[in-house]
């Protein structure tokens, strides 16, 4: 997940070093060895941030953010930064894979609209279920846009289940907003 923000110890410790990774605080529910390291959860002002260790996390240690210049640097970033505002008691601002409501309903439309497809069910069916305040006389239904709606809630219900799934953990880049 590109919202994972990789540490390690850092090798140059100063004055200028006030922010400290406070792992102390942590249980041993908060943290998880994996094949590739060492993932730990931290709840810091009510919000969620996972970090990711290559080896073994040193309790205290000073930590430094490893920002590898991948596909995924640009949310990499915003979650260090979300992470360092929240060290320093700053506002953290929202998270980089926030699902708005309005999208949220129309992905639950979509799947369900591909589900009734599969089972069976016409264009029209699906209309009368999912918009059932949009009644549209037959001789309009061939040419009227809820028609085109459903159609297209029906091919992204397809598209999530066929692995589209996976573009909703990912935050979308800036330039596609």
């Amino acid at each position: 997940m590109p919202t994972i923000v990789p540490v390690r110890p850092a090798s140059l410790v100063g004055s200028h070093t006030h922010v400290k990774l406070d792992l102390k605080e942590l249980n041993e529910s908060q943290f998880r060895q994996a094949p590739d390291g060492w993932y730990a959860v931290l709840h810091l002002r009510g919000v969620e941030h996972r970090i990711w260790f290559k080896e073994a996390p040193i309790v205290a240690a000073a930590y430094t953010v490893e920002l590898p210049f991948d596909r995924d640097y640009e949310f990499r970033a915003a979650a260090g930064m979300r992470l360092w505002r929240a060290l320093n008691g700053r506002p953290q601002g929202a998270p980089p894979h926030a699902i708005s409501a309005y999208r949220r309903r129309r992905i639950a439309l979509a799947l369900r609209a591909s589900d009734a497809f599969a089972d069976g069910a016409s264009y029209r069916e699906i209309a009368e279920v999912l918009l059932p305040g949009r009644r549209i006389p037959e001789r309009d239904w061939g040419t009227h846009e809820v028609r085109d709606q459903i159609k297209r809630f029906v091919k992204t219900g397809f598209a999530l289940v066929r692995g589209g799934y996976r573009a909703l953990l990912r935050p979308r880049s800036r330039k596609n907003r």
